[in-house]
């Protein structure tokens, strides 16, 4: 594939690279995933973007209008809606999340008996589908919680998290934070374990307490790990779909519909083409994000 050759004279060692040429057999084991990502994501997301200029409904005849499903975009109270929420819940999530993922790491990385299996035992949650965690998490906030308070008589834990509009994000931030928190801790761990070890070493010679070597030595190291698994959450968790229909369906009301939901919705309520041009918007704030995080995460010695 790649052809080196080096030369050394006096002592200077030099190397040359000839042309890079890549072996056809490589295109072809490349071409069937490019058709695939062709066929199920490039050819629909253009032809949805065609759409978005036009009054279709998703079937029978349509005209263009031009701009006008992005003009009433940014004049449509339930859009904003939708998009203030996502964005608040995703931020709320992000912080609690890496707080508690970033705790668990420190605690799983130290010097603890069965740290082994709680590593596994904390890994479990992201392996369940999301709709079914949703569901369980329905269950007791409607159900288990509100008894438990009636029974010991908490007034605001008689009442269901999912009923009160002004609260309802605080059950959704809690089960998705449950699900996510795993894969949030295993970048953690594989940072954490990537600091040399030395470091602490001479750092307790110097007299360094546990507080002063957290934030002096171990957050600087990882930081570039922080910086991935708040992007990358921050990402995901903007197109949070399943846990919010399993616990709220976007409800009381509109309170806790995302911008996920708004544009499904959409599409089975005859607003094909307006959704389209929503789904566009979303897709452009999803590549600005992903472009933030290769900016942030270029030339960090991260993986």
């Amino acid at each position: 594939m790649t052809t080196t050759t080096t030369i050394v004279t006096g002592g200077d060692r030099r190397t040359s690279r000839s042309s890079r040429r890549v072996e056809p057999i490589y295109y072809l084991f490349l071409l069937p995933s490019l058709v695939l990502f062709t066929l199920a994501i490039t050819v629909p997301g253009i032809v949805g973007i065609f759409f978005s200029f036009t009054d279709s409904i998703g079937i029978g005849e349509w005209s263009f209008n031009g701009v006008t499903n992005y003009v009433a975009m940014f004049s449509d109270p339930a859009i904003l809606q939708s998009y203030l929420f996502t964005f608040g819940f995703s931020i709320a999530t992000v912080i609690v999340v890496n707080v508690i993922a970033f705790l668990l790491a420190i605690g799983l990385t130290s010097r603890i008996r069965l740290k082994t299996g709680l590593r596994t035992v904390f890994v479990i949650p992201m392996v369940i589908s999301g709709i079914i965690i949703a569901y369980v998490f329905n269950f007791l906030f409607s159900n288990s919680l509100p008894a438990a308070g009636s029974a010991i008589g908490v007034p605001w834990l008689a009442e269901s998290l999912l009923a009160n509009p002004d609260l309802a994000w605080v059950a959704i931030v809690i089960v998705t934070a449950w699900q996510a928190v795993p894969g949030t801790l295993l970048i953690y761990i594989a940072g954490l374990l990537s600091v040399p070890g030395d470091v602490y070493e001479a750092a307790d010679i110097d007299g360094a307490s546990r507080t002063q070597q957290l934030f002096r030595i171990t957050v600087p190291l990882v930081a570039g790990y922080v910086v991935i698994n708040v992007i990358l959450g921050f990402k995901n968790f903007l197109n949070s779909y399943d846990i919010i229909v399993g616990l709220t369906n976007g409800g009381p009301g509109t309170a806790t519909r995302s911008v996920a939901m708004t544009i499904v919705q959409g599409f089975f309520g005859g607003d094909y083409a307006y959704q389209m041009a929503n789904a566009t918007i979303f897709f452009v704030v999803a590549v600005l994000i992903s472009l933030l995080q290769l900016s942030l995460t270029r030339g960090r010695n991260t993986f």
